[in-house]
């Protein structure tokens, strides 16, 4: 009998116990989306202080209009405007991008112009139908406030300069990532955070091939395309544009780079039929914008634009 029981100890000593796998992630679904991750970890001086020049109006040339008009940080990163106007009153061409994610794209800009964050601050800084100024001329202003002078003393260890400038702003927009949506928690194995339709949209999403072009972390972003190939779009000009991120999509209309669907359902189907020759039903239009608002995630807690 005790021989017996030592055999059955042994037996039971080398036979491992069952594991659990951690449930599946993104890249081991082999989805074409990454969920967003927690912003970098930054000097948080230098990020109050960029926070802080979002809001100035010395920014601007004139003091009349600050990067916070234009990009909201405390609903949908931009506005909700077809188009924003310039510094004298005029209608800007192209409608006005969200700062939400941005620094996740890999170019700046409709025309992805800029490949860094700071040549896209520097641009708008200086363009005259934005701010009007220069790095230059802001730090000079900022140079005779007494506050912000202690700030950037604390920051950067010296006076405002127009390189710290840009570097301060750079660093409060590269916090501005949102993570945490009802996909990105479904990405990392939450079956339950899509509901049916949802995860049908994106099902579809993937099967008409809208995924070809939006992608990756910022589902879009980080690839150039020719809008209008089987039918027009929307206005002509410009012709290549670099492919908007679709992260909180659903917070952001008007739509395009002319701002011309005013709803995402409009905006669904009318690249339906211009990007891949194909005509929605009522269903499959329903399920993709169910599919596009569980790309809305949160900033500081809360979700982008007030959605659920």
């Amino acid at each position: 009998m005790i021989a017996i029981c030592a055999v059955l100890l042994c037996c039971l000593e080398v036979t491992p116990a069952p594991s659990q796998s951690p449930p599946p992630t993104a890249s081991d679904r082999g989805e074409p989306v990454t969920p967003i991750l927690a912003a970098p970890a930054i000097d948080p001086l230098k990020v109050a202080l960029g926070e802080k020049l979002f809001g100035d109006r010395r920014l601007s040339h004139d003091d009349s209009r600050t990067c916070q008009d234009c990009h909201d940080v405390a609903t949908n990163g931009a506005s909700q405007k077809r188009h924003d106007v310039s510094l004298n009153g005029a209608e800007l061409p192209l409608n006005t991008l969200t700062v939400f994610n941005s620094t996740l794209s890999f170019r700046y800009g409709w025309e992805g112009k800029f490949r860094t964050v700071e040549a896209d601050i520097k641009s708008s800084l200086e363009s005259p139908n934005t701010m009007g100024s220069s790095a230059a001329e802001i730090a000079a202003k900022l140079d005779a406030d007494a506050d912000m002078r202690d700030r950037f003393f604390a920051a950067y260890g010296r006076r405002p300069e127009g390189a710290d400038v840009i570097d301060a702003l750079a660093s409060f927009q590269r916090t501005l990532v949102t993570p945490g949506s009802k996909f990105d928690r479904w990405l990392a194995g939450d079956d339950s955070a899509l509901s049916a339709d949802e995860l049908d949209g994106y099902r579809l999403f993937k099967s008409l091939g809208c995924s070809a072009c939006h992608q990756g972390v910022n589902v879009g972003g980080n690839l150039y395309e020719r809008h209008g190939i089987f039918h027009p779009l929307a206005s002509p000009e410009p012709k290549i544009l670099r492919v908007p991120s679709l992260r909180n999509v659903a917070t952001t209309p008007p739509y395009f780079h002319d701002g011309s669907a005013p709803t995402l359902d409009d905006a669904v189907r009318k690249m339906a039929v211009a990007q891949l020759n194909a005509t929605l039903t009522d269903q499959q239009a329903s399920a993709l914008v169910a599919f596009l608002g569980s790309l809305t995630g949160t900033y500081r807690g809360a979700p982008v634009g007030g959605s659920p």
